[in-house]
């Protein structure tokens, strides 16, 4: 067994969930080709009283599933996990996969269909807001080929930016917390971007291996009708198993009044569709772990660039709750370091970061 597997588990349960005596935990694991870790996971819960249950799901039966639910057997399975999703305490989800766009040719009814009627009821109406949750990938050599590296170099990618010091980093970001929770607006500049909204009086969440792994961000929300502007992201995005590439949004009061991404404009419009909050803004964030130094094609590892951020059309977190709410929560990703086109974070009237590098006193231990 990869020793490096251990340290992961050992955060996983202590630092991500904080488990204690008596409480529960879910495990679900995606695709996975070996049970170490949920091994690992499964004793480390017991070692500390907690009581584990494991949930093994397979991409390639969902995608069977789907092609032939009814919204009728959707909300059944839906209220069933529902109610045990409601007895949790913990969540871990873990993502593995040989293919990931094992779901790319399901119709765009039937994955909307699935967000609305099981992925809201169960994930965001009751694990998000109600249990200590952590999401993460597993690696494969399906995630290594989307890298476009090796399987080695991958594995030795992957545990560096997993097993971060993740105590140190809560340390560093306390700044950032501290300027972005006295700042009233925000403007981003990127070439194709130039945004102007507010974050008044919305909370300020540090992010730091409680709910992602790999962590490293600091997010907010806009306040939902202010975001003015243009924006080009510069990250591919994989959602539902399509790659989008070259997004851009135009926003009046808040609202996507235009979006595009070159072949795929029509789907991404269809996911914007999906309900009314779909077009509005849930969550802004800054990418501060300078350990992920490229987008790998993986939304949990490319949103923590360090020297990018992502402005993610759906749903707000409780945490930081501007009140849009949405079935859909897509995290949208620019990155502005130098070499990706450059970019500036402005508080107010202040500069913070220009090409991806903090420039302000505060802020630079943050920087590599």
């Amino acid at each position: 067994m990869d020793p490096r597997l251990d340290k992961l588990a050992d955060i996983l349960i202590h630092h991500s969930c904080r488990l204690k005596s008596g409480e529960k935990v879910l495990i679900e694991a995606f695709d996975l080709p070996q049970p170490e870790l949920v091994q690992l996971l499964v004793r480390k819960a017991a070692e500390v009283g907690a009581i584990p249950f494991v949930e093994l799901r397979n991409n390639r039966i969902t995608r069977t599933w789907l092609t032939s639910a009814t919204p009728e057997s959707i909300s059944a399975l839906a209220e069933v996990d529902a109610a045990r999703m409601s007895q949790m305490q913990a969540y871990i989800g873990i993502r593995a996969s040989d293919n990931s766009a094992e779901l790319s040719d399901l119709s765009s009814e039937a994955l909307e269909r699935y967000s609305q009627l099981y992925m809201k009821p169960v994930h965001f109406e009751i694990r998000v807001p109600d249990t200590r949750w952590v999401v993460l990938r597993y690696p494969t050599g399906s995630m290594a080929q989307s890298a476009n590296m090796s399987t080695e170099a991958f594995e030795d990618f992957y545990f560096a930016v997993t097993t971060a010091d993740y105590a140190r980093m809560e340390e560093l970001e306390k700044p950032l917390v501290r300027r972005l929770e006295a700042a009233k607006s925000v403007r981003l500049v990127a070439p194709g971007t130039d945004l102007r909204f507010s974050i008044d009086g919305i909370p300020v969440v540090p992010c730091c291996g409680r709910r992602n792994i790999p962590d490293g961000e600091v997010f907010t929300a806009p306040v939902r009708d202010s975001v003015q502007g243009k924006i080009r992201y510069n990250i591919p995005s994989r959602y539902h198993g399509t790659v989008f590439r070259d997004i851009e949004f135009e926003f009046r009061d808040g609202r996507i009044i235009s979006a595009s991404a070159g072949s795929e404009t029509e789907k991404l419009n269809k996911i914007l569709d999906t309900d009314e909050g779909a077009r509005y803004i849930g969550e802004f964030s800054l990418g501060v772990n300078y350990e992920v130094t490229r987008p790998i094609l993986d939304t949990l590892f490319d949103e923590k660039i360090g020297g990018s951020f992502h402005f993610t059309p759906g749903n707000a977190y409780t945490t930081a709750d501007n009140g849009n709410r949405s079935s859909v929560h897509w995290d949208l990703i620019l990155s502005q370091r130098a070499e990706d086109g450059g970019g500036e974070v402005w508080l107010d009237d202040t500069l913070i970061r220009k090409d991806g590098l903090f420039v302000v006193d505060d802020l630079l231990p943050l920087n590599p």
